[in-house]
């Protein structure tokens, strides 16, 4: 587990030497696919020593994303300004995965975020359907959901979404694996009556 911001960069800084040593783009993909594993691997002793909040944030601004504190204004977008000690008092309350590297690996951290009501997954190449489905790790809390143009999220990776009792709005839009839209639409609202849900049509070229 990477832990300082000083080793990430000089992971990341022979990451893309290697990466520009290669000619073929497959080479270069499979590069960047482990090296994304890399930084979603949970490390259980790492939660054990900071509580699953401080790990989760770690975790999700290592990957790109940023987290917003419980009754903290201000999103934490940096590595290294992370709190340095009283991890208890920190809790995360929103998620903002937008353009990041989140994927199924590292969904466990969501585990006993136990204040999270808000994520936003916006161009997350490398969310799908497995990842959606451990969404249920956060059904007591979650309220606000948006899943927007993620290539990799099917008809599968939304049904785990009815479990999420707790829902007050969700946002789906530009997922262009979803078969028949508006059956979709139908099913969630059945399952989720108190659930504000939008999935509009995409905009014709």
């Amino acid at each position: 587990m990477i832990r300082s911001l000083g080793k990430l960069i000089n992971f990341q800084k022979n990451a893309i030497q290697l990466l520009q040593s290669k000619n073929r783009n497959v080479e270069a993909r499979k590069l960047w696919g482990w090296l994304n594993t890399v930084f979603n691997k949970v490390d259980p002793e790492r939660i054990k020593e900071v509580g699953p909040d401080r790990a989760a944030a770690e975790w999700l601004i290592r990957c790109g994303a940023s987290v917003k504190w419980k009754d903290i204004d201000k999103w934490q977008v940096d590595y290294n300004t992370l709190p340095t000690g009283n991890f208890q008092r920190y809790k995360i309350e929103e998620i903002d995965a937008t353009d990041s590297s989140v994927m199924y690996v590292g969904f466990p951290h969501l585990k006993n975020l136990n204040y999270l009501k808000r994520i936003k997954f916006h161009n997350c190449s490398y969310l799908n359907d497995e990842g959606l489905e451990m969404l249920d790790l956060v059904k007591d809390t979650l309220q606000h959901l948006e899943i927007t143009s993620c290539g990799n999220v099917t008809n599968k990776g939304l049904t785990p979404l009815k479990n999420l009792k707790n829902l007050k709005y969700l946002l789906l839009f530009d997922l262009p694996e979803i078969v028949n839209r508006e059956a979709c639409v139908e099913d969630l609202r059945n399952s989720l009556p108190g659930c504000e849900i939008h999935f509009p049509a995409p905009e014709k070229q």
